[in-house]
């Protein structure tokens, strides 16, 4: 898919009338200014943001929720729609009291970002976006559909090994020796959660170009990272997002798909030193 911007029109923001109760479990660490986290597919708050988040909590009040099916979030018996995990994030961030926030967004979780920006734009501060997608193109739309399929019919070895031959950046994955790769692709097998097809299935529904016009015409500022050895969400899909922010910052990582585990500290000094400058300006 090549990357492309669309001719600016009307801001049309579609402001939900009431945030729902918050049902999800939640993360909640520090003080300060507040900072949602919205984590990918088949990941969860703990397994996408772990590695950083007290790095994050140290100047922020930090709050993420699981999606359905991951965490202690019971999986959800209709498909799982953007608005209702934006929604969900923003009703987190009201029952602990915190009116404004940064998003900060990791694959799937960047497009739930972007559209809790567009459905409310007056509370979100500022957004990170890290290995996201605008829209999935043929090749991810494939891989999410084989991912689904290995998840429903139970074969969770064989998707631990497509996982993993995905997820790890070619220079990481040929440096396990085979006993450290036997050992992720069964760490990765005793992982999957439940919801995971669930996951998997909406990113192949992902569409927010039209939000991402809209979080662009609102000037909220934002930081693109592209995980550049990433074999899962190309970079040229990191690129779109980007082209479709014209004013947003770009930054890259030396990284597959999972920047917590090849490039944790470099990812948590990206996105701390753009909230830092972020917030700063504000003041």
């Amino acid at each position: 898919m090549s990357a492309s911007v669309r001719a600016p029109g009307p801001v049309r923001v579609r402001v939900p009338e009431t945030v729902p109760v918050s049902a999800y479990s939640r993360t909640v660490r520090g003080t300060g200014p507040g900072l949602l986290l919205a984590h990918g597919a088949g990941g969860g708050i703990e397994a996408n943001f772990g590695p950083i988040v007290e790095g994050l909590a140290a100047d922020h009040t930090v709050i993420g929720v699981d999606y359905p099916g991951t965490g202690a979030t019971p999986r959800s018996e209709q498909p799982l729609t953007l608005d209702e995990l934006a929604d969900q994030l923003v009703g987190a961030a009201d029952a602990e009291g915190v009116e404004r926030f940064a998003v900060a967004g990791y694959s799937l979780g960047g497009a739930v970002a972007v559209r809790a920006a567009a459905r409310h734009p007056r509370r979100v501060t500022a957004l990170v976006l890290t290995a996201t997608l605008a829209e999935a193109d043929t090749r991810l739309r494939l891989d999410a559909e084989i991912w689904r399929e290995l998840h429903a019919s139970g074969r969770y070895d064989t998707l631990a090994k497509f996982l993993v031959s995905k997820a790890l950046s070619p220079a990481a994955l040929s440096a396990l020796t085979p006993e450290e790769l036997a050992a992720t692709v069964d760490g990765t097998r005793e992982t999957v959660p439940v919801g995971s097809g669930d996951h998997a299935e909406l990113v192949t529904r992902v569409d927010v170009r039209d939000d991402l016009a809209t979080v662009a015409a609102l000037g909220i500022p934002a930081l693109v990272v592209s995980t550049t050895a990433d074999q899962l969400v190309r970079p040229a899909l990191h690129r779109e997002v980007a082209a479709l922010l014209p004013g947003a910052r770009f930054a890259e990582l030396d990284s597959g798909h999972l920047p917590f585990v090849e490039r944790p500290e470099e990812w948590l000094d990206l996105i701390s030193g753009f909230l830092k400058e972020v917030e700063g300006a504000a003041s």
